[in-house]
Parts: C-alpha cells; structure tokens; sequence
C-alpha cells in the first residue's frame, strides 16, 4: 500500500448529500475490471454524455478539478452497499483524500485499507474550502497532512483533524491490516510458545 504523509492540490468539489457507491463506481463495471482500471468508469452516470463524451457541467470535468488529487464531498458520502471498488475507482482519478461532514460507515473503513485518507470535517469548513478552491483559481492549494492532522485551506487556514492512532500508522508506514499484524511476529510467536508449555494437550492435533 502506497503511503500517505501530505497530499497538495486543487480540492474538487462535489458537495451534494448522499453520493452512494452506486453513484461512485456502477456494480457492472466491477465484473471482470481490475482494481487499477476502474478509474474511467467512476461517477460514469454523472461524467459522460450518452455519447461517451465528457459532460461538460459535470464538476470534475471542469480543467481546474481533472487532476485534483482531493475531493470535497457532501454528508454521508460512500453510503450503501459494500463496494470496495468505490474506492479503487477514486484512485483510479486520483483522490488520495476525500473532506465531507460524514460517511458511509463502510466506505470510510475502505478508504483505510486501500490507501485513502477520509477526513469528517464540518460541513461549513468543507464549503469555505471549495469557496477559497474556486477564488484561487490554481494560485493556491489545500494541503493535507497526516503527519500534523490539518488541512491547510488555500488561503492559508489550518483546520485540525483527527484519525484513529492505528489507522493513521498504517496510512503513514503503508502497511495494511495484515503488515501490522506481521509487525508483532515476535510477540505472536512468543504467545505461542508459551500456550505450548502452559497446555500441551491443547495443540496435540495441532501438531500431529
């Protein structure tokens, strides 16, 4: 898992409540599409024409937002079903960071296992950002630190956030729930050997 310490850019807004996982990534594009190719195909009902072209009022379409590497979203985004590949599919544009008022309880627990760094922050800081965003145009860039907890807004504002301390370790260190697990080998093996000498006949079948 790549790792995440700071991430800076323009932050795209997308503010609208409720964007599930269906809108995110359709559940047919997850059919025989790998995890790294799922990028073309996220919010494709909102993207693209009937054609195939770009729509153009889409806001992500939009020159300033098409290599933002951090999305501005609205409350209880990543809601509905189970969809790792919403995940895989905003990498796949290029998100590292997603700031909304809340979340879909299963998307945020995704987003840590996949390398994505998803921040709660209150919906009026979310809107202030996209406001600084668009005054900007491009001079100035959110700026998202892990290492610190803030989001230094472009006009310079830090916002404090806070993540769980074992998930921001492993976004810090890119490891993933099994490489921290593998990190306590020695502790692991440990227990074991003690369990051995303490119940012998528990790891009689074990061992045969």
């Amino acid at each position: 898992m790549e790792k995440f310490t700071t991430v800076s850019g323009p932050a795209a807004p997308m503010l609208s409540a409720n964007v599930d996982t269906d809108v995110i990534i359709p559940i047919q594009r997850l059919v025989g599409t790998g995890r790294t190719g799922l990028g073309p195909y996220a919010f494709e009902r909102l993207r693209y024409n009937k054609d195939g072209s770009d729509n153009p009022d889409f806001v992500l379409n939009r020159p300033q937002y098409r290599d933002s590497p951090i999305l501005l979203a609205g409350p209880n985004f990543g809601c509905g079903s189970s969809r790792e590949g919403a995940v895989w599919a905003l990498m796949g544009m290029g998100f590292r960071a997603v700031l909304a008022p809340s979340f879909g309880d299963i998307f945020f627990n995704n987003c840590f296992q996949n390398g994505m760094l998803p921040i709660a922050l209150p919906e009026e800081t979310i809107r202030q950002i996209a406001t600084e965003t668009e005054a900007a145009q491009g001079a100035r860039h959110t700026r998202v630190d892990l290492a610190r907890q803030v989001v230094v807004t472009p006009d310079g504002h830090e916002v404090p956030f806070t993540v769980d301390a074992r998930k921001r370790e492993a976004l810090l260190e890119g490891l993933d729930d099994i490489a921290l697990t593998l990190r306590m080998q020695d502790r692991i093996n440990a227990w074991y050997a003690a369990d051995r000498a303490a119940r012998p006949w528990a790891w009689e079948s074990v061992e045969r």
